[in-house]
């Protein structure tokens, strides 16, 4: 997945990514409720760590991550444990890679300038934690370094990076000169391509979704196979956004049988959940629960059919999210408002989270929840609010349009 640092699959390119994928902060498990718990009894199972051997692979990066713990000044070893670390995170939404990779890269966290690749991670990791001002620190600094100074392939991830959280920040203008820029980038990294297709993502949401759909459509039949799976993935939000359903979800489902990840996964349920279908969602997030995103679905989709153990979930998400806001959290906003709306129905709440989770991100799943927390609220400003920023930049988004 990490191809020399390059990063393009769906995880990177978004908050979703940028959170689902990329960077949950929540911890599994019920027992993160507000105070500990104790289990009554010797033999009581707290919980199960491993259900499967390990890898050739895992025993690999844990050999690796040894070697790193002993020579913490190796920036070789770092990056390498760093970046199989933040792998994995994007593959399973599992929080705690996050912290794998935060903790090889101790060494030089706190440093103002530390070695380019150290600062090219520390950004990917603080974007998935919605450290975005800082991470943009970092990016922007990067940039401004002489071409000598990264490798192709970093410098083409630190600009795609630097995209992608100015697109979810809405600073349009600097995200296109971010896109343009990885155009430059040289061989062999294929920077022209990923340049369009950050530059197609970033024109249907400024007015011109139609035209990009068409560039999109173009361009998936140019890509390198290796690297389709990121314009595809833009292609099947579009194709939700400008109510076509039915190709999005064939363009959702040809990337789950090619590789799941939490992400895809995610937004395919959601697309589910849209269209009254949410046995299926059961089913295709069957034993995903440990995935905060993931679970928060599998709720909303057992809550429609009256699953009896939905219950179970609603408790666990309860408590998940109540020790987010002790440890001071504030990653998973979008995904408190959502199951504070949907789930516990308590409108004026949820619309209080997601006015918060507006201020720091905003792309169409943000404006979704806000707007629907508002009409359950009868709260009118923000709508009206919406309308003016969808105005301004040429929003296209049918799902949205029934809220304003």
């Amino acid at each position: 997945m990490h191809r020399c640092l390059l990063d393009v699959r769906p995880a990177s390119w978004r908050s979703m990514a940028l959170a689902w994928a990329a960077g949950c902060v929540l911890l599994s498990g019920v027992a993160q409720a507000a105070g500990p718990w104790v289990p009554a009894r010797d033999n009581e199972v707290v919980e199960v760590l491993r259900e499967r051997s390990l890898t050739a692979q895992e025993k690999v990066w844990r050999a690796l991550r040894a070697q790193a713990r002993a020579q913490p000044g190796d920036v070789t070893l770092a990056v390498a444990v760093a970046s199989q670390a933040i792998q994995w995170s994007r593959q399973d939404g599992d929080p705690r890679w996050l912290g794998q990779a935060q903790a090889a890269l101790g060494h030089w966290w706190t440093q103002a300038t530390p070695p380019p690749e150290v600062r090219l991670l520390r950004a990917t990791v603080l974007q998935s934690t919605h450290d975005f001002d800082a991470a943009l620190r970092d990016l922007r600094a990067l940039a401004q370094l002489p071409a000598t100074a990264l490798l192709p392939a970093q410098r083409a991830q630190a600009w795609l990076t630097l995209a992608s959280v100015l697109q979810v920040t809405a600073q349009y203008d600097e995200a296109q000169r971010a896109c343009e820029a990885l155009a430059q980038v040289p061989h062999p990294v294929p920077s022209p391509w990923l340049s369009q297709a950050c530059s197609l993502e970033l024109r249907s949401h400024r007015g011109e979704a139609d035209a990009a759909q068409r560039g999109l459509t173009q361009l998936a039949q140019q890509a390198p196979r290796e690297w389709s799976g990121l314009v595809q993935l833009i292609r099947a939000e579009l194709a939700e956004r400008l109510s076509q359903p039915d190709q999005a979800a064939l363009l959702y489902q040809a990337l789950l049988l090619r590789q799941s990840d939490a992400y895809t996964e995610g937004a395919y349920a959601d697309l589910l959940l849209d269209q009254g279908r949410a046995a299926e969602v059961l089913s295709l997030l069957k034993g995903r629960e440990r995935n905060d995103a993931l679970l928060l679905r599998l709720a909303e989709a057992g809550a429609a059919v009256n699953d009896p153990a939905n219950a179970q979930r609603v408790a666990a998400l309860r408590a998940r999210f109540a020790a987010a806001r002790e440890r001071g959290d504030s990653v998973h906003r979008r995904e408190e408002a959502r199951f504070t709306l949907r789930l516990l129905r308590q409108p004026a709440q949820a619309l209080q989270l997601a006015q918060r989770n507006w201020a720091v991100q905003k792309e169409p799943a943000d404006a979704r929840i806000l707007l629907e927390a508002a009409r359950a609220a009868g709260v009118a400003q923000p709508v009206t609010d919406m309308r003016a920023f969808m105005q301004r930049w040429g929003w296209t988004d049918r799902r949205l349009e029934v809220l304003l």
